[in-house]
């Protein structure tokens, strides 16, 4: 019987692997599919991977590899999803995790039994369930897979008779040519459908309910986010949004020129919006931006600006719901798209629940996985001490306080963090966690039996 049950083998499933690995912890990694990568492998069998076909990241290669495992010198800045989805293979061969995923399984339930987890499991192709009992469980299924869709905010968009899809199950232009689309939304996916379908379609739309502010992925000749290592990124937070917004003016010049609305909040509170390419479409006259839909019918959309458009597409980009299906409400509540985390991975309530990968980064998620697995392991390894369930309310009652003087108020922000300063709070908690065993006070064990540290 193995200790740790890990479920997913993306990017955040394989960095805990690797370091429950590392640390001699024994686990299971169960996956849907048949390979790692999750949403980055394009078609994976899984049926959850939203990439699609001219998928690239928008972080840099540096800025998202693996500590320990840099991506080779030959890939470009900005990989796309194919370099990934092998860089993701080869970290898997390198340290020799393969072994341990059970791939083609779907967990289907996952229910406390005592101190432990009980775990069933599905094989896809047989059929075949099985359960075991675990001292602890880590959730690494990704927040990018259950598509959230705008009727209850657009009237008459369920009646609509022509083409609908979200964005979760776009892959290619080819089906959009000569087709009136409309693109809801302003987020990376939005942005960059809006663009390859404007090349195929007899006319493209880019409705948003507000502004955004448009980044480049280059800067002055430099990748923006190494921005994050700069000089700048040291400042206080109004000095680094002050900077931001100054270069991008020198550098783009303003958004309004472009037909897009002059967003109301500051560049760093939000979730940013990526594109070398759509200020040029913009500028060529290919999409055409509307404000948010007023009412939607089976042919026509009428938009807040009193005008209205014969539709026969509606790409979705409206973002995801987090979900977790093997799991009962009573044992964690998503409402709001809000879980309410002991810094964004620790159940105060569920002594052994741990989610890794549960964050949405100004940065790249991948070493915040790393950095959260390591965390865990101290913990499951005794090395460190949990506060009691009212200093992690506090703690998560601090977190969403932040949160909502920093960033837009947006399902998309619930879990959004910035990631070198997610780092430094992670280490600091690893730390103040060692004291707290160190110092004798009463912690739990990946059993869930207490102990006194000596």
């Amino acid at each position: 019987m193995r200790n740790v049950c890990v479920i997913g083998a993306g990017s955040s499933g394989i960095a805990a692997c690797q370091v429950l690995a590392d640390r001699g912890i024994a686990y299971d990694c169960f996956e849907l599919g048949s390979q790692v990568g999750g949403n980055w492998r394009y078609l994976n069998d899984n049926g959850q991977s939203s990439a699609y076909r001219s998928l690239h990241i928008n972080t840099s290669r540096q800025i998202m590899e693996y500590a320990g495992f840099p991506m080779a010198d030959d890939c470009p800045v900005y990989p796309g999803h194919a370099h990934i989805a092998r860089y993701f293979d080869a970290f898997v061969e390198h340290f020799g995790l393969r072994p341990s995923i059970r791939f083609r399984t779907e967990v289907v339930r996952v229910v406390p039994d005592g101190d432990r987890w009980t775990v069933t499991s599905r094989h896809r192709d047989t059929g075949a369930l099985e359960t075991g009992v675990y001292d602890a469980v880590l959730v690494a299924n990704g927040h990018h897979w259950k598509p959230r869709w705008p009727e209850p905010e657009i009237p008459g968009v369920a009646g609509f008779a022509g083409t609908r899809i979200h964005s979760h199950h776009y892959r290619s232009p080819e089906p959009f040519a000569d087709r009136r689309v409309l693109v809801l939304g302003i987020g990376n996916s939005a942005c960059d459908i809006a663009v390859e379908v404007s090349r195929v379609s007899r006319q493209t739309f880019l409705a948003m309910r507000r502004g955004a502010h448009i980044l480049p992925k280059y800067l002055f000749g430099r990748p923006t986010d190494h921005l994050t290592h700069s000089w700048l990124a040291r400042m206080p937070l109004a000095v680094q949004d002050r900077g931001l917004h100054l270069l991008l003016r020198l550098s783009r010049g303003r958004l309004a020129d472009y037909g897009l609305p002059e967003p109301e909040h500051r560049v760093l509170a939000a979730h940013p919006t990526i594109s070398d390419d759509l200020l040029s479409r913009l500028g060529h006259g290919d999409i055409t931006v509307k404000p948010v839909p007023r009412r939607i019918d089976a042919t026509q959309v009428a938009f807040d600006d009193g005008s209205v458009e014969d539709i026969d597409t509606i790409i979705c980009c409206t973002g995801y719901d987090i979900a977790f299906p093997f799991l009962d409400d009573e044992v964690i509540d998503v409402s709001g798209n809000d879980p309410g985390l002991y810094h964004r991975v620790v159940s105060p309530d569920r002594p052994g629940l741990y989610f890794i990968g549960l964050v949405q980064p100004l940065g790249a998620i991948m070493p915040l996985a790393q950095a959260q697995s390591h965390w865990v392991a101290d913990l499951l390894q005794g090395r460190c001490a949990l506060p009691g369930r009212d200093g992690m309310l506090a703690e998560i009652r601090a977190h969403r306080a932040r949160t909502a003087r920093r960033y837009v108020a947006s399902p998309r922000h619930t879990i959004q963090v910035d990631a070198r300063a997610y780092l430094r709070e992670l280490a600091r908690e690893r730390a103040r966690s060692a004291v707290r065993r160190g110092r004798g006070r009463r912690f739990t064990l990946p059993t869930g039996r207490s102990s006194t540290a000596s």
